[in-house]
């Protein structure tokens, strides 16, 4: 699998710089654009929503496909394979997964232009809050999967380790 080894690095890089681009944006509207523009007239407030939503669009959009493409790679061809059998690596993906359709939902419809959501759209603050605690959210479960050991689990509370190895440390003992 060394062959694929270079479209994994780049599919990885894909996923963690579109995070870092999108939430770091999304921090920069809650807590800082947002705020110093609700002191301009009403007319340059809106005009200045008006053009950023139509740049921000094209950078939310293209992030939720990105995200959707570089995870379903990641997913398929990184994790699944490492993590086959693995219950609580899956349950907490699958949250991951659900948690980040919600994230690419009220991103949309923040970003968006469909009167449907406008509601969503004049609570900007409110719903990029909910946003973003969902975003945090996803990289802390992000964190957790990807230093969480294939198969690792807790050795049986009745079992102590046979060696001075500290636990966790690999057998010695040939495989066969």
């Amino acid at each position: 699998m060394a062959d694929s080894m270079p479209l994994d690095v780049l599919s990885r890089w894909v996923h963690v710089g579109t995070a870092i681009v999108i939430l770091g944006g999304s921090v920069f509207l809650r807590f800082v654009l947002i705020p110093a523009a609700e002191g301009l007239p009403e007319d340059e407030h809106q005009a200045l929503r008006d053009r950023l939503l139509a740049r921000w669009r094209r950078f939310v959009f293209a992030g939720i496909a990105l995200f959707l493409l570089s995870g379903l790679y990641n997913y398929l061809a990184v994790s699944l394979p490492r993590h086959r059998g693995d219950g609580l690596y899956h349950g907490l993906m699958g949250l991951k997964i659900l948690l980040a359709l919600a994230v690419f939902f009220l991103a949309s419809a923040l970003a968006g232009r469909s009167k449907a959501f406008e509601g969503i759209r004049r609570a900007n603050r409110n719903w990029l809050s909910v946003t973003l605690v969902l975003g945090f959210a996803i990289v802390a479960l992000s964190g957790f999967l990807k230093v969480a050991r294939p198969g690792a689990s807790p050795p049986p509370a009745s079992s102590a380790p046979s060696s001075a190895e500290p636990p966790g440390t690999p057998s010695a003992e040939p495989l066969g």
